[in-house]
């Protein structure tokens, strides 16, 4: 049986219950709701910053991410869900939400339009890793786009909309950990001076860090491996090969995220695992405290700029841009993570309970007339016994109940029942929503 998916299993003539794939889960109830409410906090932010929405399809050609992404990544060589159709074609479930935006951005013929163009995105991204905490292999991303402009007060303004959708979150006292690669005239130096030290160093790095030096030699300031983090101390620094145009640009980003009063640190050994990425690269940090009293730093998330991505997709000009994304998966394991209830989700004010096959019969028409006054109302549709559904609405602590009978049914009028003070009236059909509308 294949590890990767708990597979049915057929023994003689008894079947085992199918489950889901192990690092994707389903999504229901409370759980759906509570990813909804995030997601609508993180619309509504980006909304008022002037992001507008962009949905991409969960299937692109493979060559998307393989360009974007490039080989020597741990998405392109060992995470990605690739498959082949009948027709022969190479498709890669979404593994990020960057190179299919771009890919949009440019079929569309987005670079006419206004610029820069600002895009929000929320779905599923899938990557095959290793299931364990923090880690799925089927999560959401909330994801933010600026692209056509060089300025960097893009760069300033992704971070801001970033660092405001978690602290509406709940997340506070975060740090922006921020550096800068160069470009893509400066950058080939840095490469070789980074190349030609860690080559004194190849008897200690861990193996992957062996493949990353021919591959991506980028990566290798972004190993966790513990062997591999004393080379990063003194390893040469992007900052000391920036241009000057790179070097007045990252400035700027760092004079706004000072006035808009975000705590940043220049990290010189910071970079970003996708290729893609060029000038300004950052990451959210948060500080806890350990069992034994001491301070812990967790990246949340990061971003960055991607000024030569176009250009690695084929197009024949470059398209300066800057983004970012959440997982949200990942933002829900934090314990200062609010709980956000969606906009549908109003707190039932009353409890319908239907007495009999004659007031189920005309219940659903009450519940629609309700509906349209926008009046929420929970219900057991399967229980007959007037207790029981009391004893349920109890519980649910819901402050009123409709009670509708045989009786009530021949008279058009129900009963509304205070759960508090167990005092009732009987109301008309017709007046049903206005009174409702009128308790507290």
């Amino acid at each position: 049986m294949n590890d990767d998916a708990k597979k049915q299993i057929v023994k003689g003539d008894k079947k085992e219950t199918p489950l889901s794939l192990k690092g994707m889960d389903d999504l229901f109830d409370s759980a759906y709701y509570a990813h909804q409410g995030l997601f609508e906090k993180a619309q509504e932010v980006a909304i008022y910053y002037g992001f507008k929405p962009l949905e991409t399809p969960i299937l692109e050609h493979e060559e998307v991410f393989v360009s974007a992404i490039g080989e020597g990544t741990d998405i392109i060589d060992k995470e990605m869900y690739t498959l082949r159709t009948k027709g022969g074609d190479h498709l890669a479930m979404r593994p990020e939400y960057t190179a299919g935006v771009m890919r949009a951005y440019l079929e569309h013929g987005m670079q006419n339009l206004a610029q820069p163009v600002m895009l929000y995105s929320y779905g599923q991204t899938f990557r095959h890793d290793k299931p364990q905490r923090g880690r799925w292999r089927q999560f959401r991303q909330f994801n933010l786009e600026i692209l056509g402009t060089t300025k960097s007060i893009a760069d300033a303004l992704v971070i801001r909309t970033l660092t405001t959708i978690l602290e509406e979150y709940g997340f506070k006292d975060l740090i922006i950990d921020i550096n800068s690669m160069g470009d893509k005239e400066t950058r080939p130096a840095f490469i070789k001076e980074l190349v030609n030290y860690y080559k004194k160093h190849l008897d200690g790095l861990c193996k992957d860090c062996h493949e990353r030096i021919k591959n991506n030699p980028l990566r290798l300031l972004d190993c966790k491996v513990p062997e591999c983090q004393p080379f990063k101390e003194n390893a040469p620094s992007s900052l000391s090969f920036l241009s000057n145009d790179a070097r007045h640009h990252f400035k700027e980003v760092l004079q706004y995220l000072e006035e808009m009063g975000i705590p940043y640190r220049v990290n010189n050994s910071l970079v970003r695992g996708q290729s893609y990425y060029t000038r300004t690269v950052f990451e959210v940090i948060k500080v806890d405290t350990d069992e034994n009293g001491k301070e812990k730093e967790i990246t949340i998330t990061g971003g960055g700029r991607y000024d030569n991505l176009a250009r690695m997709m084929g197009s024949k000009k470059d398209v300066p841009a800057v983004g970012s994304g959440l997982s949200m998966e990942r933002i829900m394991m934090f314990p200062e993570c609010k709980t956000l209830m969606p906009r549908i989700m109003k707190p039932p004010k009353v409890y319908f309970i239907q007495l009999g096959f004659e007031a189920k019969l005309k219940s659903l028409c009450i519940m629609e007339t309700l509906r349209k006054s926008r009046i929420p109302v929970h219900q057991s549709i399967s229980k007959d016994s007037l207790g029981a559904q009391l004893a349920i609405a109890e519980k649910m602590e819901i402050p009123y109940c409709i009670i509708f009978g045989q009786k009530e049914a021949m008279d058009n009028t129900v009963i509304v029942r205070n759960m508090e003070t167990h005092s009732q009236d009987t109301v008309k059909i017709d007046a049903l929503s206005d009174y409702i509308k009128h308790l507290k």
